[in-house]
């Protein structure tokens, strides 16, 4: 079992809302061999995913999320950041998904210890396969940012 989870959320068939799992692509890259990271598309996230979830100590997600910032700005959220960022009261369909499946897992006592959430401002959210010129751009920052976050959490070999 990895220790650690890079998941990817969003619908690839609506532009920048797959911005998560394209991003989540381009780490499975960079990551190729490697046992101590699972790297996977979590589509739009469904109550599936927890014993995934659950069996791993870090957790790194990647998603599309109206962070009120020009399109393509990517943020990160650490820890209780994640938890408070979930407890807001306007949420994605995919954020109240994610909210809902770390909720059971802490409740089975099985919530990842080391949270993160990196999210990509969306331009478009039509209909399209390929994300918006802006976000399409930044998608190599969110990769680097994720990295970077595996690389800093203790018991991980250098990436």
């Amino acid at each position: 079992m990895s220790r650690s989870l890079v998941l990817g959320i969003g619908n690839l068939l609506l532009t920048d809302d797959g911005a998560g799992v394209h991003a989540a692509r381009l780490i499975a890259q960079h990551l190729a061999g490697r046992s101590d990271v699972q790297v996977l598309d979590g589509g739009t996230l469904s109550f599936s995913l927890e014993p995934i979830i659950a069996g791993t100590e870090r957790l790194i997600v990647l998603d599309a999320m109206q962070l009120g910032a020009p399109p393509g700005t990517v943020q990160r959220f650490l820890d209780a950041e994640v938890d408070q960022l979930l407890r807001r009261a306007r949420l994605s369909v995919h954020e109240i998904g994610l909210r809902d499946v770390l909720e059971i897992s802490r409740l089975a006592d099985s919530c990842p210890r080391q949270r993160a959430l990196v999210g990509i401002q969306p331009e478009s959210l039509d209909w399209g396969t390929e994300c918006t010129a802006p976000v399409a751009a930044a998608l190599e920052t969110m990769s680097r940012i994720a990295l970077g976050l595996l690389a800093a959490w203790p018991g991980h070999a250098r990436l």
